[in-house]
């Protein structure tokens, strides 16, 4: 058997197939989650500027940030959960929940905001973590498990408010120790040359950075992806796919919390009946952004994006004097709209 002789400085011929190829810039930022989100909210952006005079206000944009940051909070730990292949349906209503649980602590065991401040972080943590051990334990889809806490969340919410201050909403807890500066911390505002900006802007934009940093440079975020894209094989090469999940799922508790205490803290009393729907709008964001529904893919910045396309409708569909039942429509329209965006953009991304 004789080998075939390479003349000198002449590199041997590669397979075409075997052939690798760099793909260029514009391709590579295609390929980003987020790229078909920003092209919508570009678009959402520019619709509403020349449809709607008020939106072009300075104040307007800062009510428009509020209303995209009420969503985006919990958006974006929901986002990372999509990413890993799982879905919740209970945040709408776990938001509620964190409000009752702080409200009534407070009030009917007449103690201090902050603890019920932090018996609600307990409990929120604590429907976290109970759907992702039922998820790991039974097997069930993530959507049953959900639905499941969901319509339990839904009745004790009433239930219990109703049997402790006989009515469906809490009362009031404005003139109690430590509300102020509860206040302070979830629900005040900044002052920006003459713009007042809610605080839970800032406190999007820093969970959005953490969320954004935790994904794509930590050991977590590789577990994230990796659980999303293939459970299985993920498990064979050593991620812990249980501890990953339930986390996920602790962190969607978290923001659901954190959300429930803007409202409480908002308003000093909250109804029990309201929450019922949110979720999905937890989901419609972080799709809008580019989460795929079959997990694997996704990001942060998507999530982000998504939230504050929520945010302008919502808002401008106000400010150009429109009837607000057209509001639904318009999201539906987002939704698929950028759907077949993303897709689009996934394509041109990875055609060769």
């Amino acid at each position: 058997m004789t080998e075939t002789a390479v003349p000198p400085g002449k590199a041997p011929a590669t397979a075409p197939g075997a052939r690798t190829t760099r793909r260029s810039l514009p391709r590579r930022v295609l390929a980003r989650p987020e790229v078909g989100a920003l092209i919508g909210a570009l678009a959402v952006y520019l619709f509403f500027f020349a449809v709607a005079p008020p939106f072009r206000q300075m104040d307007s944009l800062a009510t428009v940030l509020y209303q995209s940051s009420t969503i985006g909070i919990v958006a974006l730990p929901v986002a990372l959960l999509m990413i890993g292949g799982e879905f919740d349906l209970s945040a709408g209503v776990a938001v509620i929940t964190s409000a009752l649980t702080a409200s009534m602590v407070s009030w009917q065991l007449t103690q201090n905001v902050w603890v019920g401040v932090l018996v609600a972080l307990a409990v929120s943590l604590g429907i976290g973590a109970l759907n992702g051990f039922l998820l790991m334990r039974t097997g069930l889809p993530s959507f049953l498990v959900t639905l499941g806490t969901f319509l339990m969340l839904q009745g004790l919410n009433l239930a219990v408010t109703k049997l402790l201050t006989g009515n469906v909403a809490t009362d009031s807890i404005s003139d109690m120790d430590g509300f102020g500066q509860a206040k302070a911390v979830f629900a005040s505002s900044v002052g920006i040359d003459g713009v007042q900006v809610k605080v839970t802007v800032f406190w999007w934009l820093g969970f959005a950075a953490i969320a954004t940093w935790v994904l794509l440079r930590t050991k977590f975020g590789n577990w994230i992806f990796a659980v999303g894209g293939n459970r299985d094989s993920a498990r064979s090469v050593g991620v812990p796919v249980g501890l990953t999940k339930i986390a996920l799922f602790m962190s969607v508790g978290f923001a659901a919390w954190f959300v429930g205490m803007n409202q409480l803290f908002s308003f000093d009393t909250v109804q029990s009946g309201e929450g019922v729907g949110n979720e999905f709008l937890y989901i419609i964001a972080a799709v809008i952004g580019g989460c795929l529904l079959t997990g694997g893919y996704g990001s942060a910045v998507g999530a982000v994006i998504g939230a504050f396309i929520f945010g302008m409708v919502t808002q401008g569909i106000v400010y150009a004097n429109w009837n607000p039942d057209w509001f639904k429509f318009f999201l539906g329209v987002m939704l698929l709209a950028a759907t077949l965006v993303n897709l689009w953009v996934r394509r041109q991304a990875t055609r060769r």
